[in-house]
């Protein structure tokens, strides 16, 4: 069964093209709304495996909408895409839930990668659901509730921020997780200094994983890091 995704595009043209797109190379059932209140009403009468939420629109602009999607549905990932780029708005988008933030204007290509790379994301935490205390990172435990890795007999207790990053590298293990959005989950600004902290953060937490060959803390060129094992 295919997934299904809510499109809320106030630009009838750009819509349907994204729309016919998401379609026929993504695989996707996709649902276009027009403006907030007509999506708001769509959602509560279906269920989508997605939202791409344009922020920019009449009636209901989508951070409000994806406010209210969000009391409704705890998990469902969404999208905002907007054109503007300021720092504040990427936060309120991450404060309402929103799990990702596109710029416009952008590739549709990059979209459906972001797309496809929620939903795995979406699907690998359905499964760590299980077990939601701890992390098998390769042959070690990590537990973020007590912020200590474990290898064999060997136990080592992290810092705060040392735990805070591994646990969201662990939630996007084998996807990338962006630089943006780490930095603001963890120091609430994604600048310069910032930056640089968690570069060198990063750095910690390869040299704590280096016990097992096939963990590996990889660096993605322009997006962020990714976690493999």
């Amino acid at each position: 069964m295919s997934k299904s995704v809510l499109l809320v595009e106030d630009d009838p043209n750009l819509g349907m093209i994204l729309q016919e797109y998401l379609q026929l190379k993504g695989g996707y059932t996709v649902k276009l709304c027009i403006d907030g209140v007509q999506a708001l009403d769509v959602f509560k009468s279906n269920t989508f495996d997605v939202c791409i939420l344009d922020v920019m629109m009449p009636k209901k602009d989508g951070f409000t909408l994806g406010k209210e999607i969000r009391e409704l549905d705890e998990k469902v990932p969404i999208i905002f895409a907007t054109a503007k780029s300021m720092l504040e708005d990427k936060i309120a988008g991450f404060n309402i839930g929103g799990d990702d933030y596109i710029t416009k204007p952008f590739r549709i290509e990059e979209l459906l990668l972001r797309i496809n790379a929620l939903l795995k994301r979406s699907s690998n935490t359905l499964q760590e659901e299980k077990q939601p205390d701890k992390y098998q990172v390769g042959s070690i435990l990590f537990n973020p509730m007590t912020q200590e890795i474990h290898n064999g007999y060997q136990s080592q207790k992290l810092s705060a921020k040392e735990s805070e990053l591994l646990h969201l590298l662990c939630q996007h293990k084998n996807d990338v997780l962006s630089r943006e959005q780490a930095l603001i989950a963890i120091w609430g600004n994604d600048n310069y200094f910032n930056a640089r902290s968690m570069d060198v953060y990063i750095s910690k937490l390869r040299k704590l994983l280096k016990g097992d060959d096939s963990v590996e803390i990889i660096n993605v060129h322009g997006r962020g890091y990714k976690l493999i094992f």
